[in-house]
């Protein structure tokens, strides 16, 4: 009986993954022919099958970024670049959807050292810097067994000073990688999914409006209070902003 629920488990995913590329090379088809709304529903039933990849969410922007979709295009452009973060085609898509928005916030300048430990710390994902841990682990395993065993001095110093070094980069991917967990924890972004939006002081619509966001800018979700989100701009300014108007990535 469990060996029949396998067979028809993995009969089932062939089955999704064939329809799903199907539905994907109609998709791309219909794109090329500019038939972007009818592409975008294509993609969207791949996304409806629990299915996603940079490139669904890359070719989901560009047929809404097509369409004139503000706050679509940049949503998804994000969603690519979440899943492939050093991809420049979808930085510069990505960079021409948001020359589309109105609201223009600076963003706060960063320290040097913090700018910097930040960049080297996003260059790889929390999994990333926990296997270069795990290559470095075996490195020193080696370079360990090597100054044991070996008969020469030289060699044994030599065995020494790299696995003294190797022990250093164990010690600065394992922080790296706490450091860009604790990153990604924080990190809640979101899209305002309206064309206008007030943002309030408080939680509730009697409180004073604070300002007014608009399609396409992109928060950070602070807290949850019943219907209502706090969040933060980019420029360190914050409030409350209905559910309904914005969309979590």
């Amino acid at each position: 009986m469990k060996k029949l629920l396998v067979t028809l488990l993995v009969l089932m995913s062939f089955g999704v993954f064939a329809q799903n590329l199907a539905l994907f090379e109609q998709a791309n088809a219909l794109y090329n022919d500019g038939k972007y709304a009818e592409a975008i529903d294509k993609y969207e039933a791949i996304l409806a099958t629990k299915n996603e990849s940079a490139e669904l969410y890359f070719n989901l922007g560009n047929a809404n970024y097509k369409l004139n979709n503000i706050a679509p295009s940049i949503y998804y452009y994000e969603k690519a670049l979440q899943l492939s973060p050093n991809d420049s085609d979808i930085q510069n898509n990505l960079s021409f959807a948001r020359n589309m928005t109105i609201d223009a916030i600076d963003v706060l300048p960063e320290g040097g050292v913090s700018k910097l430990v930040k960049k080297i710390t996003n260059t790889m994902s929390f999994d990333g810097w926990a296997k270069l841990a795990i290559v470095f682990v075996l490195c020193f395993v080696i370079l360990f067994l090597a100054y044991y065993f070996a008969y020469s001095t030289m060699r044994k110093r030599l065995a020494f000073v790299g696995s003294l070094t190797v022990l250093a980069f164990i010690c600065i991917s394992v922080s790296l990688a706490f450091h860009k967990y604790a990153l990604d924890k924080k990190d809640r972004p979101a899209i305002v999914f309206v064309q206008e939006s007030k943002v309030k002081s408080e939680p509730n619509n009697r409180s004073e409006e604070s300002f007014r966001l608009h399609e396409g800018t992109k928060v950070q979700i602070l807290d949850t209070v019943e219907d209502w989100k706090k969040i933060k701009l980019a420029d360190g300014k914050s409030g409350w902003i209905a559910n309904q108007d914005i969309k979590a990535l």
